[in-house]
């Protein structure tokens, strides 16, 4: 596919995780913006990032002060402000965003992918409307992965991987990146974008 023309009216929609908007969410950007997706990456904390080893305070400063319903609201704000400007809207989301991402696949959005959303398992009653790619690590402290793919699975518009690896596994700046499935993944992403626009399906 030819990203400088059939890619052109797409919009990739960039979540970051409890962190902000980071050199992950930067790096990330870059590799789907060099894939011919325009992209957009809004700061939901509206602040400066926090570093890796401010992990508690950046989770209770978002679960307090932000909150995932809040962040939804300015997600499908962010979507109306461009949905005529596009052919494509996709979502991309991490951790936190991941779950944000998947909280819109109820929308108007055309696809949505998300990375280890941990608290996707508190909202398994939501029926996309649009394809939707759910990646997991294999190894989450705070839920089983398994059962979690089960709920998921009878959903007709998802697809469901578990991925060998931990949560953070597609950020190369976190101890717990893995460069194989890293590769693997933004292949696959690529992969399951491509088919939503060429209108061959999901599977």
């Amino acid at each position: 596919m030819d990203p400088n023309t059939s890619r052109k009216s797409s919009l990739v929609i960039i979540l970051h995780e409890i962190y902000g908007v980071n050199d992950h969410i930067n790096f990330f950007s870059d590799i789907m913006n060099k894939e011919g997706f325009e992209v957009l990456c809004p700061n939901l904390l509206h602040r400066e990032p926090f570093s890796y080893d401010q992990e508690d305070t950046a989770y209770h400063y978002f679960m307090n002060k932000i909150g995932f319903n809040k962040s939804l609201e300015e997600v499908l704000h962010t979507v109306n402000l461009n949905r005529k400007k596009y052919d494509f809207i996709y979502i991309i989301g991490f951790s936190i965003g991941a779950t944000i991402a998947w909280m819109s696949s109820e929308y108007e959005v055309d696809g949505i992918i998300e990375f280890y959303g941990s608290r996707v398992r508190d909202y398994v009653e939501i029926e996309p409307r649009c394809p939707a790619l759910l990646i997991f690590p294999r190894h989450e402290k705070s839920f089983n992965v398994l059962e979690l793919e089960e709920k998921l699975m009878t959903k007709k518009n998802n697809t469901v991987e578990i991925i060998e690896a931990e949560h953070g596994f597609m950020n190369p700046f976190y101890k717990a990146y893995n460069s194989s499935k890293y590769t693997k993944c933004i292949k696959k992403s690529i992969d399951f974008l491509s088919r939503i626009e060429e209108g061959t399906g999901i599977r």
